[in-house]
């Protein structure tokens, strides 16, 4: 389908609300890194969804779309909500523990992956190109690593899952989005949650002060409310435009990492990210004008899934590909 342009102005709306939003996903990450200083990661990801759910009902409350809970694709739903689960406990977990600019650099490695899944999931054709993009964003993640010369801990392999789970989370909704039901692909990633995460929580729980409990409501509130504008970002202004601008949240990191934990990025971390910044915004610029790729990054990169808040971005994206 051909994509129309739009005028000068309505690109720069899309763009300063998709930046309103990924400014407010930088502090959604900061508050979940003041959480992790006392708490699990299974702990606050369970809180996440269990304070997610007044929300999901109204949204659910709000959907025409036929009741129907079973999926249409089985294997591939409940691989994606495993990878969701996943990318959500690496993620936090990253956050809680590694400078937020690290855990950014590597987590902007997914549309790099994305990318070389999209040939064997997807059957897509990825040029010399697009292949020279990924090798320069790979060997930028090395840049960050920088394996021998610094100590490698969980933390980074943490992050480095975060951008492995979420880049299998997007490629999967490429492959199901237009089959599967946009409830199933809320609905299942949440209720694997409470699950996985309830069964775990007794092992790692630890009793919340009033004012935590406040923060894990201000991270329910921050995802919803960034989503909301990331949504307006897409219907306003095109892709091409709206996407690359998840690569500010870099300079927030910089500035809340600095400004709240006393944090500052060494040379070889900014290197890296540069790196990987440029790569993953070529790879994105080159997909938007592509004709033959069938669901191209822009279209479902909007913030990696953690399934801990409704990702309502799947009924706008789904309800745009029935248009």
């Amino acid at each position: 389908m051909a994509t129309t342009s739009l005028p000068p102005q309505s690109n720069g709306k899309g763009a300063a609300f998709a930046l309103l939003g990924f400014a407010l996903y930088a502090l959604h990450d900061v508050l979940v890194k003041v959480l992790g200083a006392n708490h699990h990661p299974f702990q606050i990801v369970f809180f996440s969804v269990l304070f997610s759910f007044p929300v999901l009902t109204v949204v659910l409350i709000q959907t025409k779309e036929p009741a129907n809970l079973r999926p249409a694709t089985p294997a591939w739903t409940y691989a994606r909500t495993v990878a969701v689960v996943f990318t959500g406990v690496c993620a936090f977990y990253a956050f809680s523990v590694l400078p937020l600019a690290q855990v950014y650099a590597m987590i902007f490695a997914t549309p790099l992956l994305i990318t070389v899944l999209s040939v064997p999931i997807l059957g897509e054709r990825v040029g010399p190109r697009r292949w020279g993009a990924v090798i320069v964003g790979l060997i930028g993640v090395i840049v960050v690593l920088r394996p021998g010369s610094s100590e490698l801990t969980l933390g980074h392999f943490a992050a480095l899952g975060a951008a492995v789970g979420g880049s299998f989370v997007s490629i999967i909704v490429r492959r199901i989005g237009s089959q599967e039901s946009s409830i199933v692909l809320l609905l299942y990633p949440l209720i694997a949650n409470i699950v996985i995460m309830g069964m775990l929580l007794p092992f790692e729980y630890k009793p919340m002060e009033l004012w935590e409990l406040g923060t894990i409501a201000a991270v329910a509130l921050l995802s919803l409310t960034a989503m909301s504008l990331m949504i307006r970002a897409y219907r306003t202004g095109e892709a091409g435009v709206v996407a690359p601008m998840q690569y500010s949240q870099m300079l927030w990191a910089i500035f809340y990492g600095y400004m709240f934990f006393g944090e500052y990025i060494d040379f070889p971390t900014m290197i890296g990210a540069g790196i990987i910044i440029a790569s993953g915004v070529y790879i994105v610029m080159r997909e938007g004008v592509r004709k033959d790729t069938k669901a191209p990054v822009t279209n479902t990169g909007v913030r990696f899934e953690t399934g801990t808040t409704p990702r309502y971005t799947l009924l706008f994206l789904n309800r745009a590909k029935k248009r």
